[in-house]
């Protein structure tokens, strides 16, 4: 948005409080979320040369005002509300109220008819406050692609009726779930991401990060939006020691320990163990409990291996995610051994096809297991079905390092 990491942070802050003003206000999501990007852009420009102003809610709220006040005039078949939208551009609309709207935008981005394609970039423009060319660069697809799937998730929304306003009460789990769903796409995307020259989007995983703070102290009593936060700051915690100093993959086995983020360390075990202890135990409090016990652990071999292998146990009953298998069988292998976690892959083709991480694990574990041809195989195979190129490089080199019988740094 701008040069000035306050002013973005700023503007991020702000942007969902003033599209649940202007929501509020004037009754349309779609048409008021379209006049707020407006506005941030504006606010991108005017900013960077001018300062803060005084009041930057009330600019955006009057600025994003007046561009949905012109939206309406420049439609004929809306001429009936020009003396409205008259009255929406006044130099100084009526003062925002106290409450803030993020967790109601969260609700209504995340709606059940949304695939997650449609509700993840919705989500991030509606309630990150991100631009369209922001997000579109973070999928890697062309802006006017990324323009396309935001419009059509706001149609469903419109044409759904969706109120402004909370779910009702027996909705409210399932709503929840599925935003908790969305913020995990969407940090799980930003800390490796599907294809690209770079690892990692930082700035999509620490927006995702934000956001999960943002509903944490919405919802502060709720066990599983408290995993989730957890989950995230245990698992960003290793960003650093995560790449070389040319970008370039460090396997977690590989990382230097004393480069990972303590803090977030400390504040993620405290979250976990809060959750916990209201004893409703959900997939994302167990995925940040095994997050716990690796940043815990002084190395790869002193990790608690047992304890990780029961949480996975309990992790793929609870949801039967073919992923939770792929990371079990790792688990299986360092108490085990490799034959131990093979056995769990094996028929894990028809689940997952031909995923590379498939091919990646079933590799570390032959080479484990001495079968340096079928490793080798499995290396090369990960290698061409990967997008990112930094996995690509990592997986190519350790095909090459394996069959020299060398290792890969």
């Amino acid at each position: 948005m701008t040069g000035e990491p306050a002013a973005e942070d700023l503007l991020r802050e702000l942007a969902p409080r003033v599209l649940g003003i202007l929501t509020r206000r004037y009754g349309d999501f779609a048409d008021a979320e379209d006049a707020v990007q407006e506005a941030l852009i504006a606010a991108a420009t005017s900013w960077q040369a001018d300062g803060l102003p005084g009041n930057p809610l009330g600019w955006l709220i009057r600025v994003a005002s007046r561009r949905l006040a012109n939206a309406y005039r420049a439609e004929e078949a809306r001429r009936r509300r020009e003396e409205l939208a008259a009255s929406w551009s006044v130099a100084d609309p009526e003062p925002a109220p106290a409450h803030d709207d993020t967790l109601i935008l969260m609700f209504m981005c995340c709606h059940p008819a949304l695939s997650p394609a449609l509700a993840i970039p919705l989500t991030l423009r509606a309630v990150g406050g991100l631009t369209t060319r922001q997000i579109a660069a973070a999928f890697l697809v062309p802006e006017a692609t990324m323009a396309q799937r935001v419009s059509r998730a706001k149609a469903k929304i419109k044409s759904s009726g969706e109120p402004f306003a909370l779910p009702a009460a027996e909705d409210y789990p399932h709503r929840v779930a599925q935003v908790l769903r969305v913020l995990y796409l969407v940090f799980n995307e930003g800390y490796t991401t599907s294809g690209g020259p770079d690892l990692a989007q930082v700035s999509l995983s620490g927006e995702a990060v934000r956001l999960a703070r943002a509903l944490h102290a919405e919802l502060p009593e709720d066990p599983e939006v408290t995993g989730l936060l957890a989950l995230m700051l245990l698992t960003d915690a290793r960003r650093p020691a995560r790449t070389g100093r040319d970008g370039e993959l460090i396997p977690l086995a590989e990382q230097d320990r004393r480069r990972w983020d303590r803090q977030l360390i400390t504040e993620g075990t405290n979250l976990v163990t809060e959750a916990l202890r209201r004893r409703t135990t959900g997939e994302y409090q167990v995925q940040a409990s095994i997050a716990a016990l690796h940043d815990q652990a002084v190395s790869h071999t002193g990790t608690d291996w047992v304890r990780i292998l029961t949480l996975y146990d309990r992790l793929e009953s609870m949801t039967g995610n073919p992923m939770v298998r792929l990371n079990r069988a790792v688990a299986a292998a360092m108490v085990s051994g490799p034959d131990a976690g093979l056995a769990l892959l094996d028929g894990l083709d028809d689940r997952l096809g031909d995923h590379h991480r498939l091919h990646s694990v079933r590799g570390h574990l032959l080479e484990q297991a001495g079968d340096t041809d079928a490793a080798v195989a499995e290396f090369r195979a990960a290698a061409a079905r990967t997008a990112n190129l930094r996995e690509k490089h990592y997986l190519t080199c350790k095909a090459a390092a394996v069959r020299n019988g060398g290792t890969v740094g």
